[in-house]
């Protein structure tokens, strides 16, 4: 079954949402589109134009019916005449506070642009869910990069949706690995400017930039707070990594769930069960999700068959994802290695593989993103929305949103850990792998 969404991200009644999005955003041109003039409508001479009372000469077909036309002393068109009455009701508060901001406010002229962008802002806030809101063209493009292979930053995939942006997980060999940047770290100061009360989209475009420039970020670990400056590089987003480890155990580590995870993960499941290991380590630490549909392609490697996730729509429908049959992985000894920076589509993945006893989890309990967005772009390149359309159960019905799945062997990886190079999670995940197979 496929989901409702469009391109869809694992990062709700939206029928009335999308109407509103669509009475709001219009072409995205930077200006509204309420209904001003009826189309079709009979008239003879001027008529008047509702939101600034201008007499307005009505331009006429044949049968003398109004042609949909823009007002010439205000901003507003209707070019379809198509908006229900009742939303005529409804918004006339916004329109007419609109009027008082164009006639009033002391700076003019106002920027109509970040109006309309406030407005579809202030909506989805409304909705009081962190994972839906509104991108510009600037973000929803670095959004998409950030899956699509290529951008400019300190390579990290963060959360932009709490009181402050949060570190999901550094990017392996990035600069914001090398500059010590760990899972929950929260940015709380940019440039020795506070990022309080600033919305996270707008501190991700801070902390974004062009490679060869540095940006310091102050940090809060915990009660520890401190300062970190950072090299912007051309980040090439990884995708899979993998080698044979000692006594003939194979490893595979995916680093996201973007276009091409699947086909770089195939390539590695081929490469390492051509050299007939005894078992594999599934590496998901630090992997911040991605596409659904990638997400059931992956699992799909290691599970042969049956429900690997359930979708659940705010109707009530809920819809089963069932494993895609061909998986290269699905009959090998697994052991999977999990960690605070296990979120969203790589907590499906685990979440299967731990209810259908395709193996156990090793590390730390995860991220804990139980929700489905759909990522919709706006017309004329007007950016984008992010709209929570569903929520995700594991096979067995749980439900992981703020909680996160436990593994079966809980192994803490500390500072220490880090700055002296060991990997202690990795180590047990090893020990339990040659236990399963003996």
């Amino acid at each position: 079954m496929k989901s409702k969404g469009m391109r869809t991200c694992l990062s709700v009644g939206i029928g009335a949402l999308v109407l509103a999005i669509v009475f709001f955003a219009g072409a995205g041109v930077g200006y509204f589109v309420p209904q001003i003039f009826e189309p079709d409508t009979p008239v003879s001479g001027p008529i008047e134009c509702p939101p600034c009372d201008q007499s307005v000469e009505t331009p006429t077909d044949g049968d003398s019916t109004v042609v949909p036309t823009e007002c010439p002393e205000c901003p507003y068109i209707d070019p379809s005449g198509d908006t229900p009455a009742e939303y005529e009701e409804l918004f006339a508060p916004f329109w007419e506070t609109w009027d008082i901001v164009h006639e009033e406010y002391v700076d003019q002229p106002v920027d109509d642009l970040a109006l309309m962008r406030g407005a579809i802002e202030g909506m989805l806030d409304a909705l009081d869910d962190r994972h839906t809101s509104y991108m510009s063209p600037e973000e929803f493009q670095q959004a998409n990069e950030s899956l699509e292979g290529e951008y400019e930053g300190i390579g990290a995939w963060v959360d932009i949706t709490g009181d402050y942006v949060e570190i999901i997980s550094p990017m392996k060999g990035s600069p914001a690995a090398e500059a010590g940047l760990q899972p929950n770290d929260l940015v709380i100061g940019i440039n020795g400017e506070d990022m309080t009360d600033v919305p996270g989209d707008l501190v991700l475009q801070r902390i974004l930039g062009p490679a060869g420039t540095d940006v310091t970020l102050t940090i809060q670990r915990g009660e520890e707070v401190f300062d970190v400056t950072i090299t912007r590089q051309n980040i090439i987003v990884p995708t899979a990594d993998y080698e044979m480890l000692e006594d003939d155990i194979a490893y595979v580590a995916l680093y996201n769930y973007g276009d091409k995870s699947t086909e770089q993960l195939r390539e590695a499941l081929q490469e390492l069960l051509a050299q007939d290991p005894i078992g594999l380590i599934f590496d998901l630490r630090d992997n911040g999700g991605g596409y659904l549909n990638t997400a059931i392609e992956v699992v799909s490697e290691f599970i042969g068959d049956g429900v690997v996730m359930y979708e659940q729509y705010g109707d009530g429908e809920t819809y089963a994802y069932e494993a895609i049959s061909g998986g290269l992985a699905t009959d090998i000894p697994l052991v999977v290695l999990v960690n605070e920076g296990t979120a969203s589509a790589s907590e499906i993945t685990a979440g299967a593989i731990q209810d259908l006893d395709r193996g156990p989890l090793v590390g730390m309990t995860t991220y804990g993103k139980g929700s489905v967005q759909t990522w919709v772009a706006l017309e004329d390149d007007a950016g984008g929305v992010r709209v929570t359309i569903a929520r995700w159960l594991t096979p067995d019905g749980r439900q992981i949103s703020e909680v996160g799945l436990e593994p079966e062997y809980i192994v803490e990886m500390t500072e220490e850990d880090y700055e002296a190079g060991r990997d202690p999670q990795l180590d047990k995940a090893i020990e339990v792998l040659k236990d399963l197979v003996q």
